[in-house]
């Protein structure tokens, strides 16, 4: 037996289903510059990547937050890879912090200069994608954001054999409510390419 939840149900709130049940969700960490130079560090779980070729991630901003307002206005964005060290600051840089304010000096949080583009990066985080603005779509209460990725910048540290290992990156995810999702029990099984590779 199941319980429906209808979306047309006014009674029914479709957000908090959704994330406990769209799980577990990459974090982009994302580093954004106002048009008056001021920063902006914020977590954003609704991310993705949304082409290969050319490199294209996708993010959700749900409202109009401060995130958003920069990306549009400068059209540059960092999306910082959220690893278990930084889980605490990850978290209290969700807060609603006013526009004037730069999470990453209210939190000291150290930056560093980015490859190509002007927005900085998290220092402590292990890996970044530098992103140009592709294009946007006006959802509801959201908007879509597509970045166009200009960079790809890893700590040496977190590289084996020239590839991003996990066990190096530590990567969190969010779940439902405040839960938070820590880095990934890894089981690899070889991918079939055709039908005859099944065994």
């Amino acid at each position: 037996m199941r319980t429906v939840f209808r979306t047309d149900d006014p009674d029914v709130r479709p957000y908090p289903l959704l994330t406990a049940l769209v799980v577990p969700r990459p974090i982009a960490w994302i580093s954004t510059l106002s048009i008056d130079g001021i920063g902006n560090l914020a977590p954003h779980s609704f991310f993705s990547v949304a082409c290969a070729n050319p490199p294209i991630v996708s993010w959700t901003s749900v409202g109009h937050k401060d995130t958003l307002a920069n990306v549009l206005a400068t059209g540059e964005f960092v999306v910082n890879l959220a690893s278990l060290p930084d889980l605490d600051r990850i978290n209290h840089s969700s807060a609603a912090f006013a526009a004037e304010d730069d999470e990453a000096s209210r939190l000291d949080i150290a930056m560093e200069p980015s490859e190509l583009v002007s927005p900085p990066r998290v220092t402590s985080s292990p890996a970044s994608l530098e992103c140009t603005l592709h294009s946007t779509t006006e959802l509801g209460d959201s908007t879509l954001v597509l970045g166009t990725v200009v960079a790809i910048t890893v700590d040496s540290a977190a590289l084996v054999n020239g590839h991003p290992e996990m066990s190096r990156l530590q990567p969190v995810s969010r779940l439902g409510k405040d839960e938070w999702g820590l880095p990934p029990q890894v089981h690899a099984t070889p991918r079939p390419r055709k039908p005859q590779d099944i065994p």
